[in-house]
C-alpha cells in the first residue's frame, strides 16, 4: 500500500496539466502587462515565487472582471506590488 498521494486523482488539480497551466498563464501576462512590467514580474518571481503568483492571480481576476483595460506599465506594475506587500513593521526600543 502505498500512502502517496496519485497524481491523476481529481484531488490534485495543480499537477494535472501543470505546463498548460503555465503556459495559459504567461500567454495571459504577456497581453496584460508591457516588456518592462513582465521583466519586473519574472525579477518578482525568483526572488518570491508566492508574491508573484498572487500578483497573477490579482491581475487575471481584474483583467477577467474588466476593470483593467489595455497593457500594465512597470510604474503601475509598482503601485500594485507595493499595495499588496504587508507594511513592514518598526520596532523602536528606548534605552533607560
Amino acid at each position: 500500500m502505498s500512502h502517496y498521494p496519485n497524481p491523476d486523482d481529481a484531488g490534485a488539480p495543480d499537477r494535472a496539466g501543470g505546463p498548460e497551466i503555465a503556459a495559459q498563464r504567461d500567454a495571459a501576462m504577456r497581453q496584460i502587462l508591457d516588456p518592462q512590467a513582465r521583466s519586473r514580474l519574472n525579477n518578482v518571481r525568483m526572488v518570491k515565487p508566492d508574491l508573484a503568483a498572487a500578483l497573477e492571480n490579482y491581475l487575471i481576476t481584474m483583467v477577467s472582471q474588466g476593470k483593467i483595460g489595455g497593457q500594465i506599465t512597470d510604474a503601475q506594475l509598482k503601485q500594485i506590488l507595493l499595495s499588496m506587500q504587508q507594511p513592514k513593521r518598526d520596532f523602536k526600543f528606548s534605552r533607560r
